[in-house]
């Protein structure tokens, strides 16, 4: 390697190494850290209070013999049900199933619908790109006062015959609803943004072609739009899964979990058997069985992706 080599070899590793600094300081040291603790068992104090549990925490997470159990005798839905764990799972992949579909649909929508050179087009892709980057304390803050018993959303539901007065998040079954309601409405306008960028790369030349072979509107989406926008939606899929395993702020905020356990999330329930609890072994050893099953769920996508991204 020549002196000049060596010296662009330098230049570009002085330009990684402080994101790597900042890559092991904050995500791979608390990872490790996390694992070590998965395996102990410490309520937070001193550290020379850890014990030594190996995979019991593992084994308590799952209660792993009154689970076997009930599969013997062919309740084969009491992890879902009795299982914290379960109840916690269940709700973050009712919540991601709902949620990113939405999602990609209303952003689709959104990015069809400003891809014009129409007055007002940017002013409106700000204004739902905005809550994106709003605090998410006022936007909880602001959907909890909407979403009451006499809020605004009830108001207009009753406007159209329907006789619901209840409050959304006290309600056990809206609760949920009422979080994925506040979800898309926050990030659609994030994909909105990736999914108009997408849209400047489709050539015009297959819509002209389109057009003259006698193709309407909707033909034109689905044999020509959709699939120039798979690659996107892939990338979008993943991030928007990802996310949805990772909720937090908006459930603290707007339930705490509640009404009951209707909206316990896995990220929810790790906060609250780590800093309610102070079982910072259990919580950690949860974590991990959260990031197994995103890891899995991540491989799941990416092995799909050369007929999902590539068709």
């Amino acid at each position: 390697m020549s002196r000049l080599e060596r010296k662009n070899t330098l230049i570009a590793y002085s330009f990684l190494a402080p994101n790597f600094l900042g890559f092991a300081i904050f995500t791979l040291v608390p990872v490790v850290f996390s694992v070590f603790l998965s395996f102990v068992e410490w309520n937070g104090g001193a550290i020379q209070n850890m014990k030594w549990v190996g995979l019991e925490n593992y084994a308590d997470i799952f209660k792993i013999e009154k689970v076997i159990e009930k599969f013997a005798e062919g309740d084969f839905t009491y992890f879902f049900r009795r299982v914290d764990l379960g109840i916690a799972l269940k709700n973050t992949m009712f919540y991601t199933l709902i949620t990113v579909p939405l999602t990609l649909i209303c952003a689709i929508a959104l990015a069809m619908a400003l891809n014009k050179a129409v007055r007002g087009a940017v002013a409106f892709r700000t204004i739902f790109f905005f809550p994106y980057v709003a605090s998410m304390v006022a936007i909880c803050v602001c959907w909890n006062f909407m979403l009451m018993k006499d809020g605004p959303v009830n108001q207009l539901i009753q406007m159209i015959g329907i006789p619901f007065n209840k409050s959304w998040t006290a309600d056990s079954v809206m609760a949920m609803w009422a979080i994925i309601l506040v979800s898309v409405w926050r990030n659609m306008g994030y994909y909105m943004v990736i999914y108009l960028a997408a849209l400047q790369g489709v050539p015009r030349e297959l819509y002209e072609a389109a057009t003259v072979d006698g193709a309407n509107k909707w033909q034109q989406f689905t044999n020509i739009t959709i699939p120039q926008l798979q690659p996107t939606t892939f990338f979008a899929s993943i991030m928007m899964i990802i996310s949805c395993f990772k909720i937090f702020d908006v459930v603290a905020i707007m339930t705490e979990g509640g009404p009951g356990r209707s909206t316990k999330m896995l990220v929810y329930y790790i906060y609250d058997v780590a800093f309610m609890q102070n079982k910072y072994g259990l919580a950690s050893a949860i974590s991990m069985v959260l990031l197994a099953i995103v890891l899995i769920i991540t491989i799941i996508q990416f092995s799909s992706e050369k007929k999902f991204a590539n068709d």
